[in-house]
C-alpha cells in the first residue's frame, strides 16, 4: 500500500491555484498586509513609519512571488509534484533574497553608492548591504514560503479532487434513465409497430436521441435550441404514453445563436414535473414551459400541478438526484452567477432556473430551495 501511494505520488503534477485572477490578487493583499500586522506587532516598534515601510516590502514580495510563480505556473506543471514544489520554493527564496537586498540599500540610501562603487572600481571597498540582515529576513520568507506553498498545493489538489468526484458524479446521474420510461417506450413502439408503423420510426428516433444524449460525456454544454428539440422528444414520448392527460404549453423566445446551456439540463426538469406533477393525477393537467433571454441571462421556469399529498406518496416517492444533479453542472460551469429557485405552493411546483447568457467563472452556486418534497 505505501509503495503504491508512493508510486501515485511521484507521478503527480505540481499544480497550484492561478494566481493572475483577480480574485486571487485580492487575496494575496490581504494575506500579505495581515501578514504586516503581525510582523509590526512582534517586533514592538509601533509607528506609521514602521508598518507603512514594512506593509510597502511585504506587499512588494508577495506581488512579485505571485506574478512569478502565475507567469512559471504552465513550465511547473509539466513538473512532478516534489519537483514543481522545490522549484517553486526556490523561486520564491530568491525573490525575497532579491527584494530584502534591494531593500536593506534603499532605506539607508547606499543602493546607488554600492552599485556605483562596485561597478566603477570593484577592488575598492563600499558600504555593501547588512548581510546578517538579508540573511534573516530571506530565511524568514523561505520558511513562510513553504508553508503558504505547502497549502496551496494541498488545497488545489483537495480541489481537484473534489471536482473529479463531481463530474463522475454528474456522469452517472446523467447517464442514468429511468427504467419505466424506457420499457414505456419500447412497449409503445411494439404496440404502433404494426398500426402506425410510421409513428413507431419517429418514437424510435426520438428515443435513440434521447440515449445518445444521456451517453455523452458529463458537463457538456450545447446549444439552447438542441436542448429544446431534446425536450420536445422527450414530450413527443410521453404524450403517446399518458395522452390527453397530457399537455405542455410552451412560451419560448426566439433563441438567438450562439446561447448554450449544460447537456440534459432542462429535459430533467421536465420529465420530473411528468413524471411527479401530471402522472400521479388521473385528470392529467398542464405542464408550462416558459424560457426568456434578456441582455446577458436566460430564465428558464417550468411549472405544473401537484397531486395531494397522499395520492404523491401513494405513487412515488420522490427522486432528488435531478436538480442535486444540476446544481452541481450550474457550480461547475457558472458559479455564483447562477441560480436555482424552487417554489412549491402545495398545488402548483415551479422551478426557475437562471444563469448567464455568455458564460461565468467557477464558484459557488446559488440555491434558494423551497418544499422540495416530491421532486428529483
Amino acid at each position: 500500500m505505501a509503495d503504491t501511494e508512493d508510486a501515485r505520488a511521484s507521478t503527480e503534477r505540481f499544480e497550484i491555484p492561478e494566481l493572475c485572477s483577480v480574485s486571487a490578487l485580492v487575496a494575496v493583499v490581504i494575506s500579505a498586509q495581515l501578514l504586516t500586522v503581525v510582523i509590526v506587532l512582534l517586533s514592538g516598534a509601533l509607528s506609521w513609519v514602521t508598518f507603512g515601510v514594512t506593509s510597502l516590502f511585504v506587499q512588494w514580495v508577495a506581488l512579485v512571488s505571485a506574478g512569478t510563480l502565475c507567469w512559471l505556473r504552465p513550465s511547473l506543471s509539466r513538473l512532478s509534484a516534489a519537483a514543481g514544489g522545490a522549484c517553486a520554493w526556490l523561486l520564491v527564496t530568491a525573490v525575497v533574497a532579491l527584494c530584502a537586498l534591494l531593500a536593506e540599500l534603499a532605506l539607508d540610501g547606499r543602493l546607488g553608492q554600492w552599485v556605483g562603487s562596485t561597478v566603477t572600481d570593484p577592488l575598492l571597498p563600499a558600504s555593501g548591504p547588512d548581510w546578517p540582515m538579508v540573511l534573516r529576513t530571506t530565511l524568514v520568507g523561505a520558511i513562510l514560503a513553504g508553508m503558504l506553498l505547502r497549502y496551496l498545493m494541498v488545497q488545489q489538489q483537495l480541489r481537484d479532487r473534489e471536482q473529479g468526484e463531481l463530474r463522475l458524479r454528474v456522469q452517472a446521474l446523467q447517464s442514468r434513465i429511468r427504467p419505466h420510461f424506457l420499457f414505456n417506450s419500447m412497449n409503445i413502439i411494439a404496440s404502433l409497430i404494426e398500426t402506425d408503423p410510421r409513428t413507431a420510426e419517429l418514437v424510435v428516433e426520438d428515443l435513440s436521441e434521447l440515449f445518445r444524449a444521456s451517453l455523452n460525456e458529463a458537463g457538456n454544454q450545447v446549444s439552447l435550441q438542441e436542448e429544446l428539440d431534446l425536450c420536445e422528444r422527450y414530450v413527443r414520448i410521453e404524450q403517446l404514453r399518458l395522452g390527453k392527460r397530457l399537455h405542455v404549453e410552451w412560451e419560448v423566445d426566439a433563441v438567438p445563436h450562439g446561447v448554450r446551456i449544460p447537456l440534459l439540463t432542462i429535459q430533467p426538469l421536465l420529465e420530473n414535473a411528468i413524471y411527479h406533477g401530471i402522472q400521479p393525477l388521473p385528470e392529467g393537467g398542464t405542464v408550462h414551459v416558459r424560457l426568456q433571454i434578456e441582455r446577458d441571462r436566460v430564465n428558464i421556469e417550468i411549472d405544473n400541478p401537484l397531486p395531494p399529498p397522499t395520492a404523491a406518496k401513494r405513487s412515488v416517492q420522490g427522486n432528488r438526484m435531478a436538480l442535486a444533479n444540476i446544481r452541481s453542472r450550474l457550480e461547475v460551469l457558472y458559479g455564483s452567477e447562477a441560480e436555482l429557485a424552487v417554489h412549491d405552493s402545495g398545488e402548483r411546483y415551479r422551478i426557475r432556473l437562471s444563469y448567464p447568457r455568455n458564460g461565468s467563472g467557477k464558484g459557488e452556486v446559488g440555491v434558494k430551495a423551497g418544499g422540495d418534497r416530491r421532486h428529483g
